[in-house]
C-alpha cells in the first residue's frame, strides 16, 4: 500500500511540510509506504478549462510543462492521498489551487480517487483554517474519494519555521489522522 502526499507550500521543508512528514511517518510504521511531493515550489499554472482533457479521455491535461500530469499518475498509482496547504489570506495557496483545479479536471471523470482514502492538511499562523481545509476537500467529495479525519481538523498552528511542532494538539491530530488512515487502508485492502 503506498499514500502519496502533496505539499502546495511554496516553502518546501515549512511547516505544512512537517505536519505532512507526521502523518506521513505513523503510516510508515503501519507499514505502509509514503511519498511527499513537493508542488507548492513548482510553477503551476491555472486550468483553462479547455476541456481536451475530457475530449481525450485519457485522465491528462493537455499542458504538458509542469508536475500536473506526473502527479495524476502519482495519484492514480496510490492508494490513499493527502493534501497540505498553508493558509495564504484565509485560503489556501495559489499553487495548490491550481493544481487542485488541473487534477481535478482532468483526473475526476476517470475516478483517479474514488474509494480512495484521502485527507487534507493545514499549516496556520491563526485564522482560515477551515476554508483552506473544505478547499482541498471538496476536491475528495465531488470526486468520490473517502475523506479521513481525525480527533480535530487537521490543522497546525505555527507562523516560523517549525512552530507547528510545538503545537501539541495540531501533532497529535496529525498522528491520529496518520493512525485513522493505516486503519482504513488496511480495511479496505482484505
Amino acid at each position: 500500500m503506498k499514500v502519496t502526499a502533496f505539499n502546495g507550500s511554496p516553502r518546501k521543508n515549512g511547516n505544512t511540510y512537517l505536519l505532512l512528514k507526521t502523518v506521513c511517518d505513523v503510516l510508515e510504521r503501519e507499514g505502509i509506504e509514503t511519498e511527499i511531493v513537493h508542488v507548492g515550489d513548482r510553477n503551476i499554472h491555472g486550468c483553462t478549462a479547455c476541456g481536451k482533457c475530457r475530449e481525450d479521455g485519457n485522465t491528462r491535461c493537455v499542458f504538458n510543462d509542469d508536475i500536473v500530469n506526473e502527479a495524476i499518475e502519482k495519484i492514480e498509482n496510490s492508494d490513499g492521498v493527502i493534501l497540505g496547504s498553508p493558509v495564504y489570506f484565509a485560503d489556501l495557496s495559489s499553487q495548490m489551487k491550481a493544481f487542485i483545479d488541473r487534477v481535478g479536471y482532468a483526473g475526476r471523470p476517470n475516478g483517479i480517487f474514488k474509494r480512495k482514502p484521502c485527507a487534507s492538511v493545514v499549516a496556520v499562523r491563526r485564522n482560515g483554517a477551515i476554508a483552506a481545509f473544505h478547499a482541498m476537500n471538496n476536491l475528495f467529495t465531488i470526486s468520490e474519494g473517502i475523506v479521513v479525519g481525525s480527533t480535530y481538523w487537521n490543522q497546525g498552528i505555527g507562523r516560523l519555521l517549525g512552530e507547528v511542532e510545538k503545537d501539541s494538539e495540531g501533532i497529535k491530530t496529525m498522528q491520529d489522522l496518520g493512525e485513522n488512515m493505516a486503519w482504513l487502508l488496511k480495511k479496505l485492502s482484505k
